[in-house]
C-alpha cells in the first residue's frame, strides 16, 4: 500500500456547483428573455439559450454573470456534493478541486475569491484548489468531470474519469454518476482497488 492519499480530482462547475441551474436566471436578465422560454436542458455552448446570437457571446454573458452577479459565489451545490466529499475525505481521500475558472482575462482575483468563499461557505473540504485546464497535470488517481471534451482529453491521456451526467454529455461511455450517492460508490471502490498490493 502507498505512503500517500488516493487523490480525487474533481472539477466544480456541473459537477459539485449547479452551474446551469445558477447560471439560467442570469442569463435570462442578460438576455432579457423570459426564464421560461430557456429550456433546463442544454448542450455544451448554450445554443439553447440563444446566447451564441447575443452580442459578446458567452465570453460576455459569464463576465456578466461572475463580475456583477457574482455567479460563483452564489451557485446551488449539486445534492448531496458537499456532504458526500466530507465523508469521503473522512475515509482518507484527498480531495484536489480543479477547475478552468481562469479562462477570461482580468478577472483572475474575483473568480478565485469567490471561488474559495463558495467552498468555504458550503463546507467542501480540500486539500488542493488547482485552477488550470490541463488537468492530467496535478496527477490525481480518479476524476470527476462534466465537460465532454474534459472527459475526452483526460480519457485519452489514460485518466480514469467518472462522468458526472448531465445534458450535455449524455452520449459518452461510462464508467458515470447521476448522483453524489453513485459517486461515492465509485469513488470508494477505486480507493479500495487502489490500496490492493
Amino acid at each position: 500500500m502507498s505512503d500517500r492519499s488516493f487523490v480525487f480530482g474533481v472539477d466544480l462547475d456541473g459537477v459539485v456547483a449547479d452551474f446551469y441551474a445558477g447560471l439560467r436566471p442570469v442569463a435570462a436578465e442578460w438576455l432579457g428573455a423570459d426564464l421560461a422560454t430557456l429550456p433546463e436542458r442544454v448542450s455544451w455552448g448554450l445554443v439553447e439559450w440563444g446566447v451564441d446570437r447575443a452580442p459578446g457571446g458567452y465570453e460576455a454573458l459569464h463576465k456578466f454573470a461572475v463580475m456583477q452577479r457574482e455567479l460563483f459565489l452564489k451557485l446551488p451545490p449539486m445534492v448531496g456534493a458537499p456532504q458526500t466529499l466530507r465523508r469521503l475525505s473522512k475515509k482518507g481521500v484527498r480531495i484536489r478541486i480543479i477547475t478552468h475558472r481562469l479562462f477570461i482575462k482580468y478577472f483572475h482575483q474575483i473568480a478565485v475569491t469567490q471561488t474559495i468563499q463558495w467552498l468555504d461557505r458550503h463546507d467542501i473540504p480540500y486539500w488542493d484548489l488547482c485552477f488550470m485546464q490541463q488537468k492530467t497535470a496535478v496527477g490525481a488517481d480518479l476524476y470527476i468531470e462534466d465537460s465532454p471534451a474534459n472527459v475526452e482529453r483526460l480519457r485519452a491521456e489514460g485518466a480514469k474519469t467518472i462522468v458526472f451526467t448531465n445534458s450535455t454529455n449524455e452520449h459518452l461511455p461510462g464508467p458515470r454518476a447521476n448522483s453524489w450517492e453513485e459517486v461515492l460508490e465509485q469513488v470508494l471502490a477505486e480507493k479500495r482497488a487502489w490500496e490492493q498490493p
